[in-house]
């Protein structure tokens, strides 16, 4: 399906890109995340005569992105878990986990944010992880996993 962005998407293309993707990538996820438009002649039209607004959105959301990838850039976050003897922990901390360690510290992450390159994490101990805040703004952050125990 020829589609339209209206913004950038990582792997896809740029803010007013007429690009072929599935068409359920376009028409489930895309389109009803107001991310593209179907590349009809009236919609090309209408992304021209509107390009020059949704570029200054779009560098809006990036800066304030940018900004929020410097805060977190750096921090050292402490979810806390029930562990065993061993250190192994029942279950384990997912992204859902760290978003919510991270909103606790006042910091609005989603949890599509939080990327974990090797998976959840399921022992006790210090983590590097990325939060992408936007496309192009990433931020390292350390996740310290202790057990509940612990805390004593």
């Amino acid at each position: 399906m020829q589609i339209i962005l209206l913004d950038k998407i990582a792997n896809v293309g740029n803010l007013g890109d007429v690009v072929k993707v599935k068409n359920g990538y376009a028409r489930n996820f895309l389109i009803p995340q107001g991310k593209a438009k179907r590349a009809t002649p009236e919609n090309l039209k209408v992304i021209e005569a509107q390009r020059a607004e949704l570029e200054a959105a779009a560098q809006a959301r990036l800066g304030s992105a940018q900004a929020l990838a410097e805060k977190l850039e750096g921090q050292v976050f402490r979810v806390v878990q029930k562990a065993g003897v061993d250190g192994r922990l029942f279950g384990s901390v997912t992204t859902s986990d760290i978003a919510e360690a991270l909103k606790a510290q006042g910091f609005a992450i989603e949890k599509a944010m939080v990327r974990m390159p090797e998976g959840p994490l399921k022992r006790i101990g210090d983590f590097a992880l990325t939060v992408a805040t936007h496309t192009d703004a990433v931020a390292n952050v350390t996740i310290t996993v202790v057990a509940e125990s612990a805390l004593g």
